[in-house]
């Protein structure tokens, strides 16, 4: 796992829409930490969680609101419809030994032997959900493309096995496929014709 995003939270005592409306016009945006035995009510500037919120990455995050930190993730966030404003941030805490569910990104090594011979890599899940606890999370997912030949797929049922970690998406889905350009296909036909 790679170091932990700090932000800090100020505490907001002014809950429901209103509340929430006071905050947003102090240029801040509102959140929400839970997790077994706490619900903080906080708000955060909006460049401090930018690195968290703006990225394909899975990040957790140290929020400390009146002194204590929580070591926790993003859970969810909410945009404007129209303006892609950030409305609210919910995070949930890690506690050892719970399961958690997350999307992590899925992130490819090697570079494919269909590749190799013209055709193109083609991405078609870039996050996986995960079942784990805290202490066997993962940041991502790598999945290993060399074998691949081209018109073939690398599905979910072949990411190899992570020790303590559980992966929810169905199997036969695919990760990626090695597409066959039009010039290699019209050059096929051709060669099949003579």
């Amino acid at each position: 796992m790679k170091e932990l995003i700090a932000i800090k939270g100020e505490p907001r005592a002014d809950l429901g829409k209103k509340g929430a409306k006071t905050v947003r016009t102090e240029g801040k945006i509102p959140c929400v930490l839970y997790g077994q035995d706490v619900v903080v009510h906080f708000s955060v500037n909006p460049p401090d969680i930018k690195n968290l919120v703006y990225t394909s990455d899975f990040n957790l995050a140290e929020i400390e609101v009146d002194g204590k930190k929580y070591k926790c993730y993003l859970k969810d966030k909410q945009f404007h419809p129209l303006t892609d404003a950030l409305l609210h941030l919910d995070f949930l805490t890690l506690s050892e030994g719970q399961k958690i569910k997350v999307e992590v990104p899925v992130r490819f090594s090697g570079q494919a032997k269909g590749v190799k011979i013209g055709g193109k890599l083609q991405q078609s899940l870039r996050t996986v959900k995960i079942k784990t606890t805290p202490e066997h999370l993962i940041d991502e997912v790598i999945v290993d493309v060399t074998h691949l030949e081209l018109g073939q797929s690398i599905r979910v049922r072949d990411i190899k096995a992570i020790d303590g970690v559980e992966i929810l998406n169905s199997p036969g889905i695919p990760l990626a496929t090695i597409e066959i350009p039009r010039a290699l296909r019209s050059a096929a036909a051709a060669a099949e014709k003579a």
